[in-house]
């Protein structure tokens, strides 16, 4: 066991079932990432890269193979305990915002808090102080409908820090942005993985992937490279703000 190791995936196999037919969809995956890492997870569709962010998110289980989550191996969690670690150890951020549209930014923020047992008022103090770190403050109050969709987005990345998580796991976080708030996005995840949260970004787009420090390519079901990324794209405020 690696003690930094946030994840570690020894030979994860995933086979589902289709018909009589048996579909192969991770081949034996050997994978750690580190306290900090700042990962991009790419392949074509059918590559693998959406089963193994399922797992890594605690949302499916492997075919055999083991998964050490901050070392406590997942296969051996009862169902109460995996959904205590998805709320309060990965913090999901999706294309699709998935916010609640009649709760306000608050509310929607508030959610996690209140299936991890905060009291009222600390839970509205950390929903308020999170959403002030995506630069939301002034808008709380607002209901999603509201909202232009980077700043749904910001309210979905406050939901998935206002835990504390261990790892940030972003499924194609700017697929529905335009250009300009897609590097807002980007931005806010530099910002975020500075302050040292572990950032896994799974995407097809390769101009996102750059913004990481490690990129690992999926191509049937097998990790066809793991590298660093010796071209970061770096995030400047007037790639934002210029027209």
């Amino acid at each position: 066991m690696n003690p930094k190791a946030v994840i570690e995936l020894h030979k994860i196999v995933r086979n589902f079932q289709l018909g009589s037919e048996e579909i192969r969809v991770l081949r034996s995956i050997d994978l750690t990432i580190t306290r900090g890492e700042y990962v991009a997870l790419m392949g074509p569709s059918g590559s693998g890269k959406s089963t193994l962010m399922n797992i890594l998110g605690c949302l499916d289980t492997p075919t055999s193979g083991e998964y050490y989550l901050n070392g406590r191996e997942v296969a051996r969690l009862s169902d109460n305990e995996l959904a205590d670690i998805r709320n309060k150890e990965i913090g999901f951020i999706f294309q699709t915002f998935n916010l609640l549209p009649r709760s306000t930014a608050l509310d929607n923020v508030i959610l996690p808090l209140i299936y991890a047992g905060l009291n009222r008022n600390d839970r509205d103090a950390a929903a308020r102080k999170a959403l002030d770190q995506v630069g939301l403050s002034d808008r709380v109050m607002h209901k999603p409908n509201e909202l232009s969709g980077g700043q749904r987005q910001r309210v979905a990345i406050a939901r998935a820090l206002v835990n504390n998580p261990s790892i940030l796991l972003a499924d194609e976080p700017t697929g529905n942005l335009d250009t300009k708030t897609s590097i807002e996005i980007m931005g806010l995840l530099h910002d975020i993985h500075s302050k040292g949260n572990t950032i896994i970004i799974v995407t097809h787009e390769e101009d996102i992937a750059q913004h990481a420090h490690r990129i690992i390519r999926l191509r049937d079901g097998i990790i066809e490279s793991d590298e660093l990324n010796r071209n970061i794209r770096v995030y400047r405020k007037t790639e934002a703000t210029s027209e």
